[in-house]
Order: structure tokens, then sequence, then C-alpha cells
């Protein structure tokens, strides 16, 4: 058998798999392993040369980026459909604030304490799962959208009503994350500490269950999985997620209200992991990127025109919901596998290429 190539930027046909270990590692060569840490550092190395204006859309794009991921792994991975994302954001957002403001625990750990609250909320919401799947389920999801929003808007004692409730930025050793940069490199860490554990999530043997309950839940349960169990930890953990997500949001803004976690926000982020790719972290990344700039896009587009068609900046800027919804159509009658597929398939060509077969 054909001995393991050791040279560190072996390309990957010199590379054999020679145990399992190998076989099941995250990243298969040296080189994918070398790119990864060259990509890492060149994104802390942003703000060296970056505006505040990239600086407050990469913000964005991180936080984000944890929330659908999240998503992801409900919907994407274990076959569950949620309209109720952004509520579960909000209630991290809230807990975050609250153990803040009045249990003056370190912003740090009052935004873990808003994930651990999203997460039993979610769990909470997510018992009706075990008997209801598909359009049901939607429902059962928009309804706790509906309840949370209510909820958001009425405790005042809590969540300070339609004024919201004011937060502090994070302090970690003295140090605070005040600037578009510092904030920026908080997030980045979150993002990548968060999407690096959910690929491996899928190593193991609590996202394989995920997985199997996805693809055929009846079978999955005759081959000994809890059905209930797995859903309820899917909630819990996708909630976990977003609620992270929604405190990070809420202390990058200094202001929680109940309007940055509607009913529409829930359906945007549907809508990221379906352009992204369903079962995908990456392509998570993919669909928070491009939901993220399409409208800078599309705004910078109508500015271009509007010099010589008047008026044209107002169409264009309202049918960025149509746009955006005939492009979720799009994908999903030709790539079902989204943005992550599509990247994929041209990495597969140039690997190969010019041999095609």
């Amino acid at each position: 058998m054909p001995r393991l190539i050791r040279y560190p930027f072996a390309m990957e046909c010199g590379v054999y798999r020679t145990s399992y270990e190998n076989d099941l590692a995250l990243l298969p060569t040296p080189l994918a392993v070398a790119r990864m840490w060259v990509i890492f550092a060149l994104l802390y190395c942003v703000p060296l040369v970056a505006g505040i204006h990239l600086m407050t859309i990469l913000i964005q794009i991180g936080i984000f980026f944890i929330a659908a991921v999240g998503l992801n792994i409900l919907t994407g991975y274990t076959g569950q459909i949620s309209i109720g994302h952004a509520a579960f954001m909000g209630v991290g957002a809230y807990a975050s604030a609250y153990a803040s403001n009045h249990w003056h625990v370190p912003v740090l750990l009052a935004i873990f304490i808003g994930g651990a609250f999203a997460a039993l909320a979610g769990g909470i919401f997510g018992i009706p799962s075990l008997r209801l799947k598909g359009l049901y389920l939607a429902i059962a999801t928009f309804a706790a959208q509906q309840i949370s929003e209510f909820v958001f808007a009425r405790w005042t004692a809590v969540t300070g009503g339609s004024r919201g409730v004011h937060l502090s930025r994070p302090e970690l050793f003295g140090f605070a994350f005040k600037s578009e940069a510092s904030y920026y490199v908080l997030v980045l860490t979150f993002a990548i500490l968060f999407g690096c554990y959910a690929r491996n999530l899928f190593r193991t043997r609590v996202g394989r269950a995920f997985v199997a309950v996805r693809d055929r839940d009846l079978a999955a349960e005759v081959m000994g999985i809890d059905l209930f169990r797995t859903k309820l930890l899917a909630f819990a953990l996708s909630s976990f997620y977003a609620g992270v997500a929604g405190a990070l949001w809420g202390h990058y803004t200094r202001l929680v209200t109940a309007e940055n976690f509607t009913v529409g926000y829930s359906i945007d982020f549907l809508a990221i992991v379906i352009i992204g790719g369903l079962g995908s972290v990456m392509g998570s990344l993919y669909g928070t990127i491009f939901w993220t700039y399409f409208p800078i896009l599309l705004r910078d587009l109508a500015s271009a025109i509007g010099s010589a068609i008047p008026n044209v900046e107002k169409y264009f800027l309202g049918a960025k919901d149509i746009a955006f919804g005939v492009l979720v159509i799009v994908f999903l009658v030709f790539e079902s596998e989204g943005l992550a597929k599509l990247w994929q398939n041209i990495k597969d060509y140039f690997r190969v290429w010019p041999y095609s077969y």
C-alpha cells in the first residue's frame, strides 16, 4: 500500500488515506490545513486595511453567519422547518441585556447566558416536533415567533417595551470592544469557533443522528435513535446559536428592540440557508454574504442608472424583495444545494482541468 506523503504542501492526488482517522479528518490534506490558517490570518488582518464601512458589513456578516449556521443545523441537517429563528435571536439578546444590566455579570458571560436562555426557549417550542413535521411544524414555529413578538413588545419589565433595552459593549481583562475593528475581531472569533464546532458536530454520533432523522425518521427510530431527544437537542442547539448571535447583535448596536426580531428576519434566515445550501456550514457563510451584499449591489446599480433614468432608484430598491424571492425559487428548482454546491462544482472542474475525465 502506498505510504502517506508527508510533504506539508502535497497536492490532494498525492495524499493517501491509510487510517480511519485520516479518512474522517475535517481537512483531508496538509495543503487544506495550511490554506485554512492562511485564510484565518488574513481575516484577522482585515482591520489593518479596511475602513469603518467595510467593518460594519463584515460584523453583520459574522453575526448573521452564526445565526444561519444554527438554522442550518435544525433545517438543513435535521430536516425540521422553522419560521421562528429570529424569535430565538431576540430571546438571546434580551436575556443577555438583562443579565448584563441587572445581574451585573461580565458581558462576554452574558452573551452565553443569552444563548442558554434561547436554547431553553427553543427546547420548549421544539416539543411539538415529535408529533408534527413539514408544514404543520412550520406553522408551530410561526406561532412561536408570534408569541415571542408579543412578549417582546408587552413585557416591559424585562424588554422595555417599545423603548427597548440599552446595552454596553463587551469587555475582556479591562479592554472594551468599542471600536469597529475590535468588535470585528470579537465577532470573527465567535464565528470561527461556532463554525468549526458545527463542522465537527456532524462527524460525531450526535451529528449523524441528526442526519439520520432528516433522511428518514422512522428508519432512524428503528436503528435505536431517540427521535424526541434528538429533535429536541437540534432545536436547543439551533436556538443557542441564534441566541448568541442575537446577543452579539444587541451589544453591537447597543439597543435591543422587538423590531429587530420580526418574522421577516426569520424568513430571511430561511432564504439564506436555501440560497447558501441546506446541510452545509460553508453554505451558510455564502448565503449570508450574498444576502448582505445583494441589496448593496442593487443600490449601487440603481445609483449608476439613476443619472440616466430619473426615479429609477425607488423601483430598484422596491424590487429587492422580489428579486430575492425569485432567486430562492431559482435555487430550489435548478440547484437545491445552493451556492455551496455551485462552488464545489467549480472546484471539481478545475481540479481535473483540462482533462475532463
